[in-house]
Parts: structure tokens; sequence; C-alpha cells
């Protein structure tokens, strides 16, 4: 019994760290989201400032905001789309329901691989950019109260 203990607990320790190296870019945001007193909201004019004040990471974060409108757009029309194709064929307010919402997450995906590739975001790290802002909001916002 204690061997099959042991075999349980190394299988459980390696596939641990087996997701844990797989999922390290959730510790990037860990000391903005588990704070004991939150960042205050922020908003546009002040991401316009860290871009403009940052050489470095500022036109990728511009880059990734403007990659948004990909999403969005993609999201628009799967979701029209696929509903009223589900109305169409079957008059199910349910299937129409579920049609809209599912084509809505396929959109927004297929939006955002066209962003990726039209702007070339797999050559950018968005993710140090977004990191660096809420560094530098926490600083300032830490500044003004």
């Amino acid at each position: 019994m204690g061997d099959s203990e042991s075999f349980v607990g190394k299988n459980w320790n390696g596939l641990k760290d087996f997701w844990s190296d797989r999922l390290s870019f959730f510790d990037n945001y860990t000391r903005f989201t588990k704070r004991d007193a939150p960042l205050p909201s922020w908003s546009s004019s002040d991401v316009d400032e860290f871009i403009a004040s940052d050489p470095v990471h500022g036109p990728t974060l511009k880059t990734a905001r403007e990659a948004v409108t990909f999403g969005v757009t993609g999201a628009a029309l799967g979701a029209v789309s696929t509903a009223a194709f589900a109305w169409k064929y079957s008059r199910s307010p349910h299937g129409a329901a579920l049609s809209f919402l599912g084509g809505g997450v396929f959109g927004w995906t297929f939006g955002q691989e066209i962003a990726n590739h039209t702007m070339q975001l797999y050559k950018l790290d968005t993710m140090a950019a977004q990191v660096k802002f809420m560094e530098w909001w926490e600083r300032k916002s830490q500044g003004r109260s």
C-alpha cells in the first residue's frame, strides 16, 4: 500500500509540475489580481498616456488594443450569421440563441486569428506590454493617493 501511495504522489506532483509550467503566464498577473486593495480603474486616456511614455512597450500595447476590433467584428458577424441561419432553418428560439452564442465565440476566435496574422502579433510580446502597463499604473495610482 505504501508503494501505491508514493506512485500516486509522484504522478500527482509530475502532473502538477507539468501544468504549472504550461500555465506559468498566470504568475505574471498574480501580484495585480491578489492584492489587498484593488487597483483603481483606468481610462483610455491613461492607456494613451502610457503608450506615449513607453517607447518599447507602448507600440505593442497600442497594436494589441487595435487588434480587439478584429475580434469584436468577428464576434458580431459570427453571432448574427449563425443565429440567422439557425432561425431560418429551424425556427427554434433556443437553437437560435445557442447559435448566437456559439457563433460569437467562434467569430471572436477567427477575428483574433486574422488580427494575429494581419498585425503580426505573433512577433510581439503583448503579455509583457500588459504587465508593464499594470506596473506603470500601479506606480502612478500609488503616487496619486
